[in-house]
């Protein structure tokens, strides 16, 4: 059974310090205020405004750098395919490629961005449960490393389009093992109910009959259990299904070369205590370390969701004699995670004596007309003006990938922070650009 969302007692909030403590590129500077790596984020409010996207390109990298040394500590034979779904950001997907990541795509447009950000495309892999005709075809057109086959029906559609195009399609089965996660129900992927993967009872017969098929290769299995895994007893008893799995397919003499373990390593965002790739590295290690196949692992969320904040100023304070609202010039229209998933983010003021003042509960909105538009409930926080600065943490995976302009309210614009400088990497998108594509009907 998933874990419910719940609201979680506010006085187990940890504080304003102690965030901004556990997250080392960030830091207060008494006239500065909240640093990133260095640079003040009040400076690049005010010369991008706010609502605005930060990034810091050092935590990307040292992260990566952090789960390639425990796969390579573990002696894994392993592959790290980004999660493009995670944040698309051109810059986000050009670094990722310059660290030597490949991609891991769930749509044609996310195939085209990783191309285009000079990821291989030898190193990209395929997953989703609904991959159209033409996005199939643009795959093999560019004959990336591997499609995921998440059903019997799209295993007929790609036989049939490679040998249209007389090509051959590298393919592996994404398997669900029906292993429940325990993470929050609506990114839940591994579960015999959800939509994701072939039936683990079903998937050596499916194997069996696509290693039998012309312009099919068959490379391996594939699982992806869920998002935001905290601990690491899903991923071992997935892990351990899939390494029967393996046993058999190839006591029928079939070959099985990879394992491609998805992703769903999560992150802190109150502090709590989370796996680390350390952990998740030792149980590959411990469900494949005899089979001698090629691991791959799917990073979205663990890798760039720490690196970024969400800058944001107060729009008014609003007192009601119920509760006092801080309302943000963010809104759910730029993270919708606290509206869709009820999600935790931190939340800290970023003048230096704001973050030392006494605080009180807050609830923190944006000013879109939908009651969900809430960031936070009942928040320990001091007093904030109109016009002061916030920065929403950890919010750099899911976030600025799931904006939309609902209220005509523009995209943000973004930031990136490399070297102890900044620079602006999308510019705030322009009122005219909602109806620049729109036409009068004749």
């Amino acid at each position: 059974m998933a874990l419910p969302s719940v609201r979680i007692d506010p006085a187990d909030d940890p504080s304003i310090q102690e965030l901004v403590a556990l997250r080392p590129w960030l830091k207060y500077d008494a006239l500065d205020g909240l640093l990133m790596d260095g640079v003040p984020l009040n400076g690049i409010a005010d010369g991008a405004g706010t609502p605005t996207w930060v990034t810091s390109a050092a935590t990307i990298r040292a992260r990566y750098d952090a789960l390639a040394g425990a796969l390579n500590e573990a002696g894994l034979n392993a592959g790290i395919h980004y999660a493009v779904k995670a944040n698309d950001a051109r810059a986000t997907l050009d670094l990722v490629a310059r660290l030597g990541a490949g991609a891991d795509v769930v749509s044609g447009g996310e195939l085209r961005k990783a191309l285009h950000a000079g990821i291989p495309a030898a190193k990209i892999v395929y997953s989703g449960v609904g991959k159209s005709e033409a996005e199939l075809r643009l795959a093999l057109e560019h004959d990336i490393g591997q499609i995921n086959v998440e059903s019997a029906e799209e295993l007929a559609m790609i036989a049939g389009l490679a040998a249209s195009l007389g090509r051959t399609a590298r393919i592996a089965l994404r398997v669900n093992p029906d292993v429940d996660a325990e993470t929050n129900d609506k990114i839940s992927t591994g579960r015999a109910t959800d939509k994701f993967g072939i039936a683990y009872d079903e998937a050596a017969a499916l194997y069996r009959h696509a290693a039998s098929l012309p312009h099919i290769q068959t490379l391996g299995l594939a699982t992806h259990i869920g998002s935001q895994i905290t601990t690491l007893a899903p991923f071992r008893a997935a892990f351990a299904r899939l390494s029967d799995l393996i046993v058999v397919l190839r006591g029928e003499g079939l070959r099985v070369s990879t394992m491609d373990c998805g992703g769903g390593l999560g992150i802190p965002y109150r502090n709590e205590p989370v796996s680390s790739p350390t952990g998740l590295a030792a149980a590959i290690k411990g469900a494949f370390h005899n089979l001698d196949v090629r691991v791959a692992v799917e990073p979205g969320r663990w890798l760039v969701g720490p690196a970024s904040v969400l800058l944001a100023s107060v729009v008014l304070v609003k007192q009601t004699p119920h509760m006092r609202f801080i309302v943000l010039d963010a809104a759910m229209n730029d993270l919708v995670r606290p509206a869709m998933y009820e999600a935790w983010h931190g939340i800290v003021p970023v003048s230096a004596a704001a973050a030392m003042a006494p605080a009180s509960p807050t609830t923190i909105v944006g000013p879109v007309c939908e009651s969900s538009d809430t960031f936070a409930r009942n928040r320990d926080l001091p007093p904030l003006a109109p016009n002061a600065r916030v920065a929403i943490l950890d919010a750099g995976a899911y976030g600025r990938v799931m904006s939309s302009t609902y209220n005509a309210r523009p995209l943000a614009a973004e930031a990136w922070v490399d070297g102890g400088r900044w620079s602006i990497t999308r510019e705030r998108q322009p009122i005219e650009a909602l109806w620049a594509g729109e036409r009068l009907p004749a």
